[in-house]
């Protein structure tokens, strides 16, 4: 089998098989053809240590889309590529091939994670005119993502029907077609039933946009969802407009929510599965954030009661 066949394969059985999002497969053929391009190899047979070692040091020195170095998290995304075609081929296809284990990743450089404190996350949530349809729809809208947690490319894909407002429960697509349910608080259910109810048509997008071109719709309306860039877009107008010093995305409430729990006490699996993240080590980024806040209450309180007793 050649190394382009091993490849094509491969990326087969991830959508098949698998049922790997598209935009993934369109990344792993990226990464795999740099591979190939690279190492100019008949056979993945052929692949060892030290072709990997050369490797990793083509890629420690390969340019960035924006210029510079390509950062180590970048480089991890070309060798996990790699190290899922060697377990696929020594799996599926019984080859003799070099073990993905023997493929180390580059230690990482630690993301920092943005939150908003209590008065700016308040700030933010209270900004939106709610005498307007679409001032209720954007306060629906970041209520809802500090609220569940959820990615904004999960949040505008949802629909009507998605919503059960009795059981303040939400049935949320993740990544890889994953369903899992999220929470709705009290206020974020309210914000929503305002702007619910402000809606008398029958197209299916929860939120929809109010501007642009609105001619020849069909009919559930879906060009009317509104898009990931339109609430990017809309969660900085409302922080300008609050005078945060910050400079807020969606991905900053997601990550507030998370901070948010762990420091009210829960558990780290349980925050993992509300987020849908298919790793703890993902989920751990927080503990850096809620740490330090442990450490100041301990410093606090601690041996400051009867010494006596």
């Amino acid at each position: 089998m050649s190394l382009e066949n091993a490849v094509e394969n491969y990326l087969e059985y991830l959508e098949i098989e698998r049922g790997v999002s598209k935009r993934t497969i369109r990344n792993y053929r990226h990464y795999l053809n740099d591979f190939i391009a690279f190492s100019n190899l008949r056979s993945p047979i052929e692949i060892n240590k030290d072709v990997v070692h050369k490797y990793r040091l083509f890629l420690s020195r390969k340019s960035g889309e924006l210029g510079g170095h390509l950062k180590r998290v970048s480089q991890n995304y070309y060798l996990i590529a790699l190290r899922g075609l060697l377990q696929y081929l020594s799996r599926k296809e019984d080859l003799d091939v070099m073990s993905a284990d023997l493929i180390e990743l580059s230690k990482q450089e630690e993301r920092p994670v943005k939150v908003l404190e209590s008065e700016g996350l308040s700030k933010l949530l209270e900004a939106p005119d709610i005498k307007t349809v679409e001032g209720k729809r954007d306060k629906a809208i970041l209520e809802l993502l500090f609220s569940t947690g959820a990615r904004v490319s999960e949040l505008v894909a949802l629909n009507r029907r998605d919503i059960n407002l009795k059981t303040r429960e939400i049935a949320v697509f993740g990544k890889g077609g994953k369903v899992r349910v999220v929470f709705i608080s009290d206020s974020a259910s309210e914000a929503l039933e305002d702007y619910l109810v402000t809606r008398t048509d029958e197209w299916e997008p929860l939120f929809l946009r109010y501007f642009g071109k609105r001619s020849e719709l069909t009919k559930d309306g879906k060009e009317l969802r509104l898009s990931v860039r339109s609430i990017q877009r809309m969660i900085k107008k409302y922080a300008l407009q609050s005078g945060l010093v910050t400079d807020p995305t969606p991905h900053t409430l997601r990550h507030t929510f998370a901070t948010e729990l762990l420091r009210a006490g829960a558990d780290i699996r349980s925050v993992q599965e509300m987020l849908g993240h298919r790793d703890i080590s993902t989920t751990q980024i927080y503990t850096h954030v809620t740490n330090p806040r442990l450490k100041e209450t301990h410093k606090k309180y601690h041996g400051k009661g009867d010494k006596n007793g």
